[in-house]
């Protein structure tokens, strides 16, 4: 089957669904590199244009997603710069600059894109509010993290978050610049950094996350047993591959 001039692809099975408690209004998911149309590098559902792939490829992938998730208009596909800036999904122009969105609006998608990085949605409790955020290291050290739960406007005790697929531990090796970042905006991040060789240290993004959202108040936190580097039939991977493509994390409130 054919649509647009692109053959259709059957997207059932290709997601991670998260194992949390969040209400059934709640929609979330994060794709995987699994079926799709891209080739080569970006093989399967790559779900990035500025990466290289071909854009004709990317917008089927992008087409056929909101297609299966029955969303009523696209994601707000954002341009993430690994910085702190969250916004509302409804409001964003064409390709914002931002690192975060969230929304209250049923339908209206929040949309993060990864391939190590680690993607956290949060949403309220009452299944009414949500976000998505992009947390590499510098948007966890630059405060990621607080602003998307202070444009979420709620108390952070009533708040869910999971934390998506993202490289572990024992395959993200950085530098001492990178781990005095972290600690130079807290200290108690030095807890996720682990002696490596000399002058490096192994970076958990899973544990630097939980510290974050736990010394902000969310104390229910969900996720955060992948690694995008060790299953390269599964997920893209930026340091392992080093040209790849990028997978989505969504979150919304249900129509």
């Amino acid at each position: 089957m054919k649509k647009n001039g692109v053959a259709a692809i059957v997207l059932s099975g290709a997601f991670v669904l998260p194992e949390w408690p969040a209400r059934e209004t709640i929609g979330a998911l994060t794709t995987t590199r699994r079926v799709g149309h891209s080739p080569g590098p970006y093989g399967g559902f790559n779900l990035a244009l500025n990466v290289g792939d071909d854009a004709e490829a990317v917008l089927a992938n992008r087409g056929a997603l909101v297609s299966h998730l029955g969303l009523p208009r696209s994601p707000r596909w954002l341009h993430q710069v690994h910085g702190s800036r969250v916004i509302d999904a409804s409001d964003a122009g064409a390709d914002p600059e931002a690192d975060g969105t969230w929304t209250s609006v049923p339908g209206v998608a929040c949309a993060v894109l990864t391939a190590d990085c680690l993607p956290i949605l949060l949403c309220d409790r009452a299944g009414t509010r949500v976000a998505a955020l992009h947390c590499g290291w510098r948007g966890i050290a630059k405060g990621v993290i607080a602003a998307g739960i202070a444009a979420l406007a709620h108390p952070p005790d009533g708040l869910l978050a999971w934390l998506g697929p993202a490289i572990g531990a024992d395959r993200y090796e950085v530098d001492g610049p990178v781990r005095d970042a972290f600690t130079g905006s807290s200290a108690d991040l030095a807890e996720a950094f682990s002696p490596s060789r000399p002058g490096y240290w192994h970076l958990d993004l899973y544990r630097a996350a939980r510290l974050s959202l736990g010394t902000l108040g969310v104390r229910a936190v969900y996720g955060g047993e992948y690694c995008t580097y060790g299953e390269p039939d599964r997920f893209f991977s930026h340091r392992r591959d080093g040209t790849t493509g990028r997978m989505a994390t969504l979150i919304w409130v249900r129509p």
